[in-house]
């Protein structure tokens, strides 16, 4: 019986021993793990700015863009990639000789046609206008041989030894001597061979083989490629004695100093686009260097970009091109669309929104949730219009992966 009572009283012990190490343990906890460690940040006055980013395309304002005139051999490259040339200096040559073969062709129907047209107009050619000549002559020598021989008959008639059908035939005979003349002599007036409307159509002949010649001398001119203003060659995809086709590329060249981007914001964001704002712009191949810009046009359309995306196309300069940044280049755009000089901020991470935004102030050692009037929000800051002054300290989050709530007792990590 005492051994009972013994081991009872034991375990008595051990209970009361385990229930005050456990209040111990509940007043350290709460006296000292209780106390939460926080980042936290003090409202400040500050610069924010709104910022949209995207992808755009390096384009020439003054570029040019050769392309072979014939299909032909490329006779010789006068230049180099990279090369600055001045207005009127020869980049590329290509071989003429089809090209002249042509223009000669064409000078020579418009010989044929000129000639022809001359003819017309002067009633025929030589020796059809002597051949009339002539006609005009003999018939004007058997007017008179019938006209003589009429007299004689008339005269005769006088005397009784001519009848009157001899005479009516010596009438006829001259009659028909005349309408020979009239006609041999109205061939030989200028023109009368041809109709105004057959002039006329020979003169419309003859202006095309004048055009056609017009065409093959440009031909022939535009095989010896010239550069149109001052500026940089920038790519040359083919070499000497290539045979290209008509219309391929020979030669790219621009003024590198005058360059636009044509970039692309997805549809959502193109609301807050306006012509003039500021633009940075950085090539992923020259890492460390940035331009600027600013937009020329805003989006005006919604059209339909790799297949996939619907984008607002946005016109934009720039400003300080350099001779570095190169056509059709891809690069990455950034628009200040908005800018605020002064305002109470916060960093976002301090923000938090359910249903109504609030932040969580320090206040002593406890935080205390207070709600805020939010303004403009970037990546890394927000605007605080109204809930907070200029100094206060505000909770960014716990250093543990304890929630930040309402009265919480902590302190802020040095």
């Amino acid at each position: 019986m005492a051994q009972q009572v013994s081991h009872r009283s034991r375990r008595g012990t051990w209970t009361l021993a385990a229930i005050a190490a456990g209040l111990v343990l509940i007043v350290y906890l709460r006296a000292n793990d209780h106390l939460v460690e926080v980042r936290a940040a003090r409202a400040e006055m500050e610069t924010l700015t709104q910022t949209k980013s995207t992808n755009g395309k390096v384009d020439p304002v003054d570029g040019f863009e050769a392309h072979a005139p014939i299909s032909g051999e490329v006779k010789f490259i006068d230049v180099h990639v990279g090369e600055q040339v001045t207005a009127g200096e020869e980049l590329v040559r290509m071989d003429d000789t089809e090209a002249r073969k042509d223009l000669a062709s064409a000078q020579a129907l418009l010989a044929t046609d000129l000639a022809t047209l001359q003819m017309m107009e002067q009633g025929g050619t030589q020796a059809e206008r002597l051949t009339a000549k002539g006609a005009v002559s003999t018939a004007q020598l058997q007017v008179r041989q019938d006209r003589h021989r009429l007299a004689s008959l008339q005269r005769l008639a006088t005397e009784g030894a001519a009848s009157a059908n001899e005479i009516a035939q010596a009438q006829e005979q001259l009659q028909a001597a005349e309408a020979q003349l009239s006609q041999a002599q109205a061939q030989t007036k200028k023109g009368v061979r041809f109709s105004a409307d057959d002039i006329r159509a020979q003169k419309a002949q003859v202006a095309e083989a004048q055009a056609a010649v017009n065409a093959a001398q440009a031909l022939c001119a535009a095989v010896d490629i010239r550069a149109p203003f001052a500026g940089t060659v920038y790519s040359i995809p083919v070499v000497p004695y290539q045979f290209v086709q008509s219309g391929d590329a020979l030669v790219y060249m621009a003024n590198l100093n005058k360059m636009e981007i044509r970039a692309y914001f997805d549809e959502p964001e193109i609301g807050m686009l306006q012509t003039g704002q500021p633009v940075s712009i950085v090539w992923a191949a020259k890492p460390g260097e940035v331009w600027h810009g600013h937009i020329l046009q805003a989006p005006k359309t919604i059209v339909t970009y790799a297949g996939t995306r619907n984008v607002g196309e946005c016109l934009i300069s720039v400003d300080d091109a350099n001779g570095v940044l190169l056509p059709n280049t891809n690069v990455t755009v950034t628009v200040t669309e908005m800018k605020l000089h002064n305002v109470l901020s916060l960093p976002r991470e301090a923000l938090h929104t359910d249903g109504v935004d609030y932040v969580f102030r320090i206040v002593g050692d406890r935080l205390v949730m207070t709600p805020v009037k939010v303004g403009l929000v970037n990546l890394q800051r927000f605007q605080v219009l109204s809930g907070l002054k200029q100094g206060d300290m505000v909770a960014l989050g716990a250093t543990t992966e304890v929630d930040l709530t309402d009265g919480l007792r902590v302190k802020v990590r040095p």
